[in-house]
């Protein structure tokens, strides 16, 4: 790859030390795609002819299909996957020796990245769509059961189960749009900037955005090649969710104990002890909540790694891929597993009713009502905290007719949750919908 520069080879220990085939293999599909396009590009420009360019693409189909069979012939020289690709090919065709005219390793696997984290983002959409999708599902056929909520952990107000549910939701919703910006982050061109400073090749850039769908070009050859900042955005995008997720986590983990006994855990979603017989345990629940470390830990070792990095491009951002990927595939596996884990969720009618009858929970109620009586509220505040410590406060009506009567925009009447239920499967349609086309199809 280096031609006649260097006499001698790295040294191997150096080459293994420095090779990152086992990480960037992941890119195949995108290189191949990304170098079809860019073959393409230079037939415009009139730098391949159209009998070199077939042969090209030919080969490059070839070699997509023996990796995808795994009859690709690795060698130890192959130091990432873009050079294993463009070795093979030169071995099927003589044309493949110059397909890297005005390309350079670095513009080549930004464009690669790029390609992969607007496929990343699409993929992680959807799977938001089916969280959020089971959420809501579960929260319509729940509307108007009554339970507690809860302050500091603390039982605080009535609510219901589907106005929870709805909660956990929203974060989601908002998560979809941190995704979609991502994709749109990544979705400029860099082919085309080289090393860092273009080429003196009448390069077609235009033609190879439109190959690949990318609705801008990058705007300077040295940011092109060191720009980092879509990943970034796909990993916080990926922690965010992560976040969200441990927190419903945490929640199922409490409500299926014995102290709050809100859920019964269907088999298929817990486990049991190797030690003690009568353990059903919320594992899926606890490994949703355990692995938003993953991601986290990606954000940080991204951002350290682009930190203080001289301009252009430097070998540090061979290292952006394993957190990347990681951050990646492990919010969706935790996004896939939270929606069966909320599919599966069987709530205790009995138990939540009897909680949620708890008298304290309508204390605010009672301050509320003396305050339409006319009593300024911090006096009624003080008369009803002092029947509390008293114990003998008179809830002013049920939790029943607290949750009708909270018949505002965001709260939890029960129609008001049905309602917002039904909106937001809408909108876990519409993600999918938009999922469905982006990124847009590649060259094959």
């Amino acid at each position: 790859m280096w031609g006649a520069r260097f006499r001698g080879r790295l040294l191997p220990e150096l080459e293994r030390f420095s090779s990152s085939l086992e990480v960037d293999f992941e890119l195949y599909p995108y290189d191949i795609a990304g170098s079809i396009a860019h073959a393409r590009g230079l037939a415009a420009a009139g730098l391949l002819k159209p009998a070199e360019l077939k042969a090209i693409e030919k080969g490059l189909r070839a070699i997509d299909v023996e990796i995808a069979g795994g009859r690709f012939a690795f060698l130890e020289t192959d130091e990432d996957i873009h050079t294993a690709v463009e070795r093979r090919l030169t071995e099927i065709t003589p044309a493949g020796a110059r397909l890297h005219a005005g390309r350079s390793r670095n513009d080549q696997v930004a464009l690669d990245l790029r390609l992969y984290s607007r496929a990343a983002a699409s993929g992680l959409v959807e799977a938001v769509a089916g969280v959020v999708d089971a959420l809501a599902a579960k929260a319509a056929d729940h509307a108007g059961w009554p339970m507690p909520g809860y302050t500091h952990l603390q039982r605080a107000q009535p609510i219901t189960v589907g106005h929870h549910l709805l909660a956990h939701a929203e974060p989601l919703l908002r998560d979809a749009e941190r995704f979609r910006h991502a994709y749109d982050a990544a979705d400029e061109m860099p082919l085309g900037s080289g090393a860092l400073a273009g080429s003196t090749l009448p390069m077609q850039r235009e033609v190879v955005a439109r190959e690949l769908g990318f609705k801008r070009l990058t705007a300077n050859s040295v940011d092109a090649v060191a720009d980092r900042d879509f990943a970034l955005d796909l990993v916080y995008a990926c922690v965010a969710a992560a976040i969200h997720l441990s927190r419903l986590g945490e929640d199922v983990v409490l409500w299926a104990s014995a102290e709050f006994g809100f859920v019964l855990l269907a088999d298929e979603i817990a486990t049991g002890s190797s030690l003690m017989p009568q353990k059903k345990n919320p594992d899926i629940a606890e490994l949703i909540r355990g692995r938003a470390g993953r991601p986290i830990g990606s954000l940080v070792a991204l951002a350290t790694i682009l930190k203080g990095l001289p301009l252009a491009y430097d070998r540090d951002l061979q290292e952006d891929k394993p957190a990347l990927f990681a951050a990646v595939d492990s919010t969706l596996d935790s996004l896939r597993a939270a929606r069966l884990l909320v599919e599966r969720l069987e709530f205790d009618r009995e138990r939540l009713v009897a909680v949620a009858s708890e008298p304290g929970l309508l204390a605010t109620d009672a301050a509320e009502a003396l305050v339409v009586s006319g009593t300024p509220f911090r006096k009624a505040h003080e008369e009803v905290g002092r029947a509390v410590r008293a114990g003998n406060l008179q809830p002013p009506w049920s939790a029943e007719v607290s949750l009708r009567k909270r018949n505002l925009a965001g709260g939890p009447n029960p129609r008001r949750v049905a309602a917002r239920a039904a909106a937001v499967r809408r909108q876990a349609v519409a993600l999918r919908r938009w999922s469905g086309t982006h990124p847009p199809a590649l060259p094959k």
